[in-house]
């Protein structure tokens, strides 16, 4: 039958789902965008219903799109966002028209019925589609040509208005440079006074210094003149003390010897008077007796003199001793002083060892009455299984012996029974007892954050028994019953997580601070209470739920942000960094060093999510700041991490716990705040979204193109704020007027370059946006096949990975018209082989471009393809595999980890001059190269990954070229790889 689809071996399209769809066409996205006008097919899609009017005209007549190809590469874009409908109507209209194309494509043979497949468009409608579009093209021609004349009337008189509009500009310019000139005249006044101002500002400062050193000098010089009047006073004092000293001795010495000497002369003249009576020979002895007296005279004289010596050397050694007295006494008041502070030290420490001890004996009493309430709680959940077994035994014994009838009654008398039973025993019971109140110190969630600081403090947990010091013994024994009961304790939490709820009949007069109360005895019973206890009563669900180790808590969450603080980032989680006191996030039982999960919260009658485990500061920020009542907070207590990048961040390692890498979309200019100039498609690592003292900016730093290092950093625009910049970006250039002369191409060239369009429809989970899910709508949402896509969305920055090739990497040369001359030159160098196609039977074709591991085919009606296999082969050798191909094969190089090196070779009509020769030889011309370089330059953008661009000035000749061409390429083995992920 002729409307039926001829077979082939390529996959069938009916049953192919978006996503393989889309992926086809992405990996065949160059071949299109060459080939395909979009004035042919916009109709046909505009009958399909996936092209609107505004489309169309946007397409057609958008500025930005200055070729073909790049319009046809936008239609693309538009299409995508239609999801299948739109990938099934491109086929179609490929089928229509391009039938060729249609086949290199899919791999099939086209129908005469394209709409079989899909449905978009009826077989019957499609002679008056046609029809109809043929006569709206008519009608389209005539409204041009009338278009066209009254536009050259316009023109006409526009040129008039040009004319006026040049004088008025030439004035304007005139006083424009006048102003300019008065402006400059002023900037400089401006910059002279601002020098004055500076200067008078030094000056004050020098003068404010001077009386200030006059006044420390003054002080100083006061203070030495009080000293030396002191040792002025104190030496006097010392003199008066010696001189009275010394005439004390001399005194004593003089009035001694005197009486002595007196004695001896009146003895001596005795003796004379007697000698006078004697004869001479006495006369003689008492001569010599006298020369003997005057020489012992003379010798107590000496002696005397000594005694004078001795004495002032022991004056001199006395004023020494007084001096280290004096030395002494300053030492004994410095050591009283240092004994008392030392006194007090001590004092202070002593107390707080009794605060401490009081502090550790209150925590072992909490203790021991958190794991009395445990036991108590279990035996009483013990006593009641009993129970209820007991009476599940009487309840089957009485349908066993009951009759159909019977049983019924039987029933209802159990019923009775079970009820009478159950308030007897609460009257007999709940009487008796008061509410138990649990409160902050043995809340469950405190004791599973703070574990581990009851071990450092403590050493034990809540399975201890007896209140022990925290000795090494002790922690030792305690450590070890830890890890053999483990088991047990999680059971017991669980059970005790279990029991206890949150009632709102015991709420606190702070509505703030709910509390866990649960109808037991009272704690002074202790576990010697026999009696049986009463069936627990649950008014509302658990206040949380230990789910592995991540903690659920639920609490009036108003002002989040007020209650507690958070530090952190993507590469280490966020944790709590503070808590208010008396909040009630505090109430609750949140401490510092948990790191927050996941989010939930209630906004305008809809359940929202929020996944904060891999989120930037800046995003935790953001969506703990919508909370504006009740939430659900899961927590992960990682104390360890948490002290761990408290210390990075006191030694300054770190700044925050964000790292990232993105690739950079537009070019940012140096401001005055001290952020950092990049450039289109540079790489930055990103270790700070919240700086201080900066809003809506990050702080980055760009990294070396061969080595994970941090180079240059400053501050830059975070993603919302530099995706306003770039909107204003593509603004400014949308109005500003194209000059297309040749001596302006290079500068329109250089400033396109300037912003690289990059667009997503993918509501993926990435560090630059926040993750939210909508629980409440979920379902709805997944049901409905009709529901509107995500809409595009301007990506300023593009998250990027790094790549490290192990071996060497395939080199890509571009524009392909250049590339095919290029290859086998390359190809002929030492390190260097050309890809070589394969031979495939249709089987192997078939299951080969199932797994998308054909690279491009080499003709169409043969089997002879480029292939992955053969791309490996080469790569084995150690060697850089030329690939003969075009942009469509980097995706597909990409998903099994190949990483080809691009080489974009920019041409001007200069540069293909010079290729004349060699052109000519392949059957080529220089407009056909030039064409081909225009149409896939604006390609290039849509890769995931860098390419490197050889400008057209930059070689003469051929041989030049191919000798660049290497050094590049050993160049660009040496860097990393920076790769994309899938933004559709």
């Amino acid at each position: 039958m002729a409307g039926e689809c001829v077979p082939c071996n390529g996959p069938d399209l009916k049953n192919m789902g978006e996503e393989d769809l889309w992926e086809l066409i992405n990996d065949n996205r160059h071949r299109i965008s060459l080939g395909v006008r979009p004035c042919i097919v916009i109709p046909y899609l505009r009958q399909a219903r996936v092209l609107t009017e505004m489309d169309e005209d946007e397409i057609v007549t958008c500025h930005n799109l200055t070729n073909r190809c790049m319009r046809t590469s936008y239609m693309l874009d538009l299409l995508r966002t239609q999801g299948r409908n739109g990938a099934v109507a491109l086929l179609e209209s490929l089928m229509i028209h391009y039938p060729t194309l249609y086949t290199q494509v899919t791999g099939r043979k086209p129908s005469t019925e394209p709409s079989r497949f899909s449905g978009l468009i009826k077989y019957s409608e499609l002679t008056e589609y046609l029809v109809r579009a043929v006569t709206g093209m008519q009608r389209e021609l005539q409204e041009a040509h009338h278009e066209a004349r009254r536009m050259t009337a316009r023109c006409t008189s526009l040129e008039s208005e040009i004319g006026q509009i040049m004088e008025q500009e030439e004035k304007s310019r005139c006083l424009q440079a006048d102003n300019e000139r008065i402006r400059r005249h002023l900037c400089s006044l401006q910059r002279e006074v601002t020098k004055l101002k500076d200067e008078k500002c030094d000056l004050y400062v020098c003068y404010t210094a001077a009386i200030e050193e006059k006044s420390v000098m003054n002080k100083r010089l006061h203070e030495l003149n009080l000293q030396v009047y002191q040792l002025q006073s104190e030496l006097k004092k010392a003199q008066m003390e010696n001189e009275l000293q010394r005439k004390h001795s001399l005194t004593y010495t003089s009035l001694a010897e005197t009486a002595q000497l007196q004695e001896e002369i009146r003895r001596l003249r005795c003796e004379l008077e007697k000698a006078k009576k004697l004869d001479p020979a006495h006369h003689d002895i008492l001569a010599q007796d006298l020369a003997e007296a005057i020489d012992s005279q003379v010798q107590l004289a000496e002696q005397l003199k000594c005694y004078r010596e001795e004495n002032e050397q022991l004056l001199r050694e006395k004023q020494g001793l007084i001096d280290q007295k004096e030395c002494l006494s300053l030492q004994v008041k410095q050591l009283t002083l240092d004994c008392n502070m030392h006194e007090q030290k001590l004092t202070l420490i002593h107390n707080q060892m009794k605060e401490l001890q009081a502090e550790r004996d209150q925590a072992y009493l909490s203790r021991d009455e958190a794991q009395a309430m445990i036991a108590h709680t279990l035996g009483e959940k013990d006593t009641l299984r009993c129970q209820l077994m007991e009476l599940q035994e009487r309840v089957f014994s009485l349908h066993a012996k009951c009759s159909p009838r019977v049983q019924q009654r039987s029933s209802d008398d159990t019923e009775a029974d079970w009820g009478s039973l159950r308030s007897s025993c609460e009257e007999s019971l709940v009487p008796n007892r008061r509410r138990l109140q649990r409160m902050d110190a043995i809340n469950p969630m405190s004791l599973s954050s703070c574990h581990s600081e009851s071990e450092d403090v403590a050493g034990s947990s809540v399975r201890s028994r007896n209140a022990e010091p925290p000795s090494s013994d002790s922690l030792r024994r305690r450590e070890d019953a830890l890890h053999a009961d483990s088991s047990l304790e999680a059971a017991e939490t669980d059970a005790l997580l279990d029991d206890f709820v949150l009632l709102p009949s015991v709420w606190c007069e702070d509505k703030q601070k709910p509390r866990l109360c649960l109808s037991n005895d009272s704690i002074s019973d202790g576990l010697s209470r026999t009696s049986v206890p009463p069936f627990l009563m649950r008014s509302r669900p658990k206040a949380f739920r230990i789910n592995g180790r991540v903690l659920s808590i639920s609490f009036e969450g108003g002002a989040l942000l007020s209650q507690l603080a958070v530090v952190g980032g993507n590469k280490t989680g966020v944790f709590v960094h503070w808590v208010a006191e008396g909040s009630a996030a505090h109430t609750v039982g949140i401490s510092p060093g948990a790191q927050i999960v996941e989010i939930k919260y209630e906004l305008n009658q809809k359940a929202l999510k929020m996944v904060l485990e891999d989120s930037t500061l800046e995003e935790a920020i953001w969506a703990l700041g919508q909370v504006t009542g009740l939430c659900h907070l899961s927590l992960r207590p990682k104390q360890d991490d948490y002290e761990a990048l408290l210390q990075q961040l006191q030694n300054s390692q770190i700044s925050s716990g964000d790292s990232f890498y993105v690739r950079v979309n537009m070019s940012l200019p140096t401001g005055s705040n001290g952020s950092l100039a990049v450039s289109c498609n540079d790489i930055l690592h990103v270790t700070n979204t919240r700086p201080t003292g900066v809003e809506d900016s990050w702080h980055a730093s760009q990294v070396h193109p061969c080595q994970l290092l941090d180079l240059q950093s400053g501050i830059v625009p975070n993603y919302y704020r530099a995706q306003r910049l770039l909107i204003r970006a593509i603004e400014d250039m949308s109005f500003q007027t194209k000059k297309c002369k040749k001596a302006g191409d290079t500068a329109a060239q250089n400033q396109l370059k300037a912003v690289r369009i990059v667009t997503t429809g993918r509501q993926g989970r990435n560090p630059l946006w926040v993750s939210v899910e909508d629980e409440t709508s979920k379902s709805t949402e997944s049901d409905d096949t009709t529901a509107p896509k995500s809409c595009v969305t301007l990506m300023p920055y593009t998250l990027v990975t790094p790549h490290y090739p192990p071996i060497c990497r395939p080199i890509l040369l571009l524009p392909t018209v250049l590339g095919r001359i290029l290859d086998k030159k390359l190809a002929g160098w030492q390190g260097f082989q050309l890809c070589e196609p394969e031979a495939l039977s249709s089987c192997e074709h078939t299951t080969r471009l199932q797994r998308s591991e054909i690279l491009e085919e080499c003709e169409q009606g043969t089997n002879l393809c480029y292939t992955l296999q053969s791309v490996e082969k080469v790569m084995k050798k150690g060697i850089h595999c030329v690939l003969p191909l075009g942009l469509d094969c980097v995706r597909r190089l990409h998903r099994a980890k190949i990483f080809p090196i691009i080489i974009f070779i920019s041409q001007t009509a200069r540069s293909a001059r010079k290729l004349r020769s060699k052109l000519q030889r392949h059957t080529q011309s220089e407009e056909q190269l030039l064409a081909c370089s225009k149409s896939e330059e604006p390609l290039l953008d849509k890769l995931p990954c860098l390419y490197h661009s050889v400008a057209p000035d930059s070689w003469c000749d051929q041989s030049s070229l191919l000798t660049s061409l290497r050094t590049i390429i050993y160049e660009e083995q040496k860097k990393i790889v920076w790769v994309e992920p899938d933004l559709w």
